[in-house]
């Protein structure tokens, strides 16, 4: 359970607080070197739960194990300046133990566990500068946010656990292997909830307007997040649930159709956008939206070179706001060859982004889209692809295009990463070259998946070198790209007000209906005691009233003849005995 160094580290940290960040980096490295272990060993454990749940290391799980913690150490090496604190090391390190145990989950409830810390962890990071309101907003809109789509995740264990109940099924159900196996009406829930959970943790379409607001964290929060956990988990778990998603007839269409729209809507908002962390943060919308249009292998693939390029993208967009304080592309004139290091490194992953060959990412896109059969459905994966390389095409010209001087001095070690990074985003692509792809292909589960054929290679090349040019062309920025589509007002107006509203009345109704009728209860009762005692405790009042009133007389009376003298004593004895004599006679 490769999980448990890191989080078990990071929540040291959070309690000892002492060298947070040799600690941390030491702990990434000693994961990093768990990772290959468990890659090439293939570990696996179980214990009792609801079920028997347990931890895997499969192929799929393996490359996923490796790729998140190699890109963790080299962010956690990254980390500089004012993220020295041993709270942030504490958390990105908790964070980095959710995404393991997410990946490497065989059952739902474990699974879910590992989501949850994920998320959590999330929220903590994006809003780690908590002194800045603004910041601590948009940490709250993207918890929220994911936090909607996970509740399908709930319906999923849900729905899962209810088949078992039902009869017919065993007690492997929350097993992800056993899902597929699910009767109807369930498998369509459980398929229908772990896609609602994948697409919101993976800011597709409309969940995409989230991914914005996390741009509010920290420079390597954003790498991390961006690369190869919190979105990432949404994709590898669609990829994970493949057999599920085919079995339904339903759910893979869905899931590769909304894939394909959010490449090339978020696509063109990455295009629009001035902020180059905003750009790169629709990019990952639009990248993630590749990963889940075709096969297991081809995603998988997209997954792992994605991860090289997009941490290697956010590490430089971080090493510029730190040396120039600024993220605005019109400020960033000449930021590469001021910094040259960053700036070349920059420039590979930049051009690995825009799918040129021979670079990474040119092959796995084209390794999706290898396994695309719905030609409406390739046509946009391809203008999607068109449009990744004029967005990347305009982050690159923004930051070599003319000379700058100004800015504070490279700290040479920090920025270490970023060769090694970048030279991952250049080769990665290689297991989808026909040579290595069948090996590939069979690691991950996914033998037999579709093979990119030169052709589409060529293609794919010639419009990305041609969408390239245009960032040498200043193209209009439609407000709604720039506004990320409208998508966070129209969820503010469709379901936040809504729901604001729907409360403010259920408060209403619980304030003044509810907590009216329990009042008027001692209310109505008071009333009725007050109607009671007119006509009955009135007269019991003046029964007791005339008892009280004869016994006093009395006593005033027996108290005459008590006057301490004894002759009257003497008189009041021999009138008694004349009384009782007469009394005596007479009853004679």
């Amino acid at each position: 359970m490769i999980w448990i160094l890191p989080t078990a580290v990071g929540a040291l940290l959070l309690l000892v607080r002492r060298a947070p960040r040799a600690t941390a980096v030491s702990t990434a490295a000693a994961t990093l070197a768990l990772a290959v272990w468990a890659a090439v060993t293939r570990p696996a454990t179980s214990f009792p739960l609801i079920f028997t749940s347990g931890f895997s290391v499969d192929g799929l799980a393996a490359v996923m194990v490796v790729t998140v913690a190699a890109v963790a150490l080299a962010v956690l090496v990254f980390a500089t300046g004012e993220l020295r604190e041993a709270r942030f090391y504490g958390l990105m390190l908790i964070f980095v133990g959710a995404m393991l145990a997410t990946v490497t989950a065989t059952e739902l409830t474990v699974l879910l566990m590992g989501w949850e810390v994920m998320g959590a962890m999330s929220y903590a990071l994006i809003g780690y500068w908590w002194r800045d309101g603004d910041r601590v907003t948009s940490a709250g809109v993207a918890f929220v946010t994911t936090r909607a789509g996970d509740l399908g995740l709930y319906v999923a264990a849900g729905a899962a656990f209810a088949a078992f109940t039902t009869g017919g099924t065993s007690g492997q159900v929350l097993g992800l292997a056993a899902l597929p196996e699910l009767p109807q009406p369930w498998r369509d829930l459980v398929a229908g909830g772990i896609v609602l959970a994948a697409l919101g943790k993976s800011a597709q379409l409309p969940f995409s307007f989230w991914l914005s607001r996390a741009m509010a964290g920290p420079s390597p929060v954003s790498a991390l997040l961006h690369s190869a956990t919190m979105v990432a988990a949404g994709a590898y778990l669609l990829l994970r649930v493949e057999p599920l998603l085919a079995a339904t007839g339903w759910a893979g269409p869905l899931v590769a159709w909304v894939g394909g729209l959010t490449a090339l809507l978020l696509g063109g908002v990455a295009l629009a956008q001035r902020d180059l962390k905003q750009l790169l943060a629709a990019s990952t919308c639009a990248q993630l939206g590749f990963m889940v249009m075709g096969s297991v292998a081809g995603g998988a693939a997209h997954l792992v070179a994605h991860a090289a390029v997009k941490s290697l993208l956010f590490l430089g967009a971080g090493a510029w706001l730190t040396a120039l304080g600024t993220k605005d592309l019109s400020e960033l004139r000449g930021a590469g060859r001021r910094y040259p290091v960053v700036g070349v490194s920059f420039a590979v992953g930049a051009l690995a982004l825009a799918g040129l060959p021979p670079l990474s990412l040119w092959v796995t896109k084209d390794s999706v889209l290898a396994a695309v059969h719905d030609p409406w459905l390739h046509a946009v994966g391809l203008a999607a692809g068109a449009l990744s390389a004029a967005y990347a095409g305009r982050a690159l010209v923004a930051v070599w295009r003319g000379s700058r001087s100004d800015g504070r001095p490279a700290e040479t070690l920090s920025w270490a990463p970023l060769p090694v990074l970048a030279a991952g985003a250049a080769v990665l692509g290689v297991v989808g070259l026909p040579a290595v792809w069948a090996w590939w292909s069979g690691l991950v589960g996914d033998p037999g998946a579709a093979r990119v054929d030169a052709g589409s290679l060529a293609l794919s090349g010639a419009l990305a070198a041609a969408a390239v040019l245009t960032a040498l062309v200043r193209l209009p920025e439609p407000r709604v790209l720039t506004g990320w589509l409208g998508l966070e007002a129209a969820a503010r107006a469709v379901l936040w007000r809504p729901l604001l509203a729907l409360a403010r009345g259920a408060a209403w109704f619980d304030d003044r209906v509810l907590d009216g009728a329990v009042e008027a209860v001692p209310r109505l009762g008071m009333a009725a005691a007050r109607l009671a005692r007119t006509p009955f405790e009135m007269g019991v009042d003046g029964v007791v009233r005339a008892v009280g009133g004869a016994a006093m007389g009395l006593g005033r009376l027996a108290r005459r003849p008590q006057t301490g003298q004894v002759h009257t004593y003497l008189a009041q004895a021999a009138v008694g005995l004349i009384i009782l004599a007469v009394a005596i006679v007479l009853v004679r």
